[in-house]
This record gives C-alpha cells, sequence and structure tokens, in this order.
C-alpha cells in the first residue's frame, strides 16, 4: 500500500493560483503537476489565498465546518458531563434517605 502524499501549503497555493490564471484545464494542471485526479477541485473548495498575507487559509465554508465539528463535539461533552451529574444526585439523594 503506498503512502498518502503530502504537499506544502506553497504548493497547494501554487496550484491553486495556476489554475484561475493559466487557462489550462484542472485535469492538464493535475497532469502536469503530477497529483491526483480530482485533487486540485478539492483544494480549490477547501482553500483561498487570503490576498492581504498571502497566505493559504480555510474558504469560508471550511471554516464553518470547522466551527460546526467543534461546536458538536463541545456539546456532547456537555452532555457526557449532564448524565455524570444526574447519576451522582441520583446515587447521593438515596444516601440521604437512608
Amino acid at each position: 500500500m503506498q503512502a498518502k502524499k503530502q504537499y506544502s501549503d506553497d504548493f497547494k497555493k501554487e496550484a491553486i493560483h495556476l489554475l484561475k490564471t493559466s487557462g489550462l484545464t484542472v485535469s492538464q494542471i493535475e497532469q502536469d503537476l503530477g497529483i491526483t485526479h480530482g485533487l486540485l477541485r478539492k483544494w480549490q473548495r477547501r482553500f483561498q489565498v487570503n490576498p492581504q498575507s498571502d497566505q493559504l487559509e480555510l474558504s469560508d465554508q471550511e471554516q464553518l465546518k470547522a466551527e460546526l465539528r467543534a461546536v458538536k463535539r463541545e456539546l456532547e461533552i456537555t452532555r457526557m458531563e449532564r448524565d455524570i451529574l444526574k447519576k451522582t444526585v441520583g446515587i447521593f439523594s438515596k444516601e440521604m434517605r437512608s
């Protein structure tokens, strides 16, 4: 099995820039760069280049997805804590009656 290849942010940024400015098709650029079919489109959806800092950033949609995942995780932790507290209150209230 082949290991998953990692690409640097600079490589991704240049590939996205090449797509926007070169006039070449996605498949031509992917073939020229030696990347898997569909990967450039995935990067284009997922990332955007900040024009002020010239840095690769998550797109607005990806930022919202990340925030939603974090909120869901926090909600799950809060529910587990609530359930533990309910059980604890139940145990202590039984002890108080005895």
